[in-house]
This record gives C-alpha cells, structure tokens and sequence, in this order.
C-alpha cells in the first residue's frame, strides 16, 4: 500500500491560469505544443483540457535561461501593399531634411 504521506499530488492548471502565465495566444500556444516546444495539455474529460503547472514552470524557467534570438526586421521590398520601391529610397535619401 502507498504511503499518504509521500503521495504527490500534480498541480494542474486550465487554459485561463495558464493565459495569466504564460502570455502568449491561444494559437502560439497550441502551434508550439505541435512542434514540441511547450508543454504539452492532457485532457480530463471531452471538454476539459489542462497543463500540468510543473511542465508549465519549468518551460518558464528554461525559456528565462535560453536567450531567444530577435526576429530579423521584415523586408519591405517585399510587401505586398505599399512595397518601397529602390528608386523612392533613393529620393527620400537625397531629400534636404527639414
């Protein structure tokens, strides 16, 4: 028989506590979670899903010790609405400024 004194019990934590933790889309949570980057929720009944706080904080604290790097600024040029054209870049350049 265990003994009841060394049962542990796990923390679990639904989507809204998780949402105060971890501020992050509902969306970037679930693609990192596809990739493997998050903890992983389990679920408890057909419409109940849950994390387990332990993973939760533990990713918090890896993410804290791992630098992430910066995003690269997007390329305008590349825009597919107002794309900045080299020739205006180089009137704006030469422009006196005020």
């Amino acid at each position: 028989m265990t003994d009841p004194r060394k049962v542990t019990i796990k923390r679990t934590i639904r989507r809204k506590e998780l949402r105060e933790i971890v501020p992050l889309a509902d969306s970037t949570i679930y693609e990192m979670e596809q990739r493997g980057q998050f903890p992983r929720r389990f679920a408890l009944t057909p419409r109940c899903v849950v994390w387990d706080l332990a993973e939760v904080e533990a990713w918090l604290q890896a993410r804290r010790a791992a630098p992430v790097p910066r995003a690269s600024p997007p390329d305008v040029r590349l825009r597919k609405t107002s794309p900045v054209k080299a020739q205006d870049r180089a009137r704006r350049s030469q422009s006196p400024k005020a």
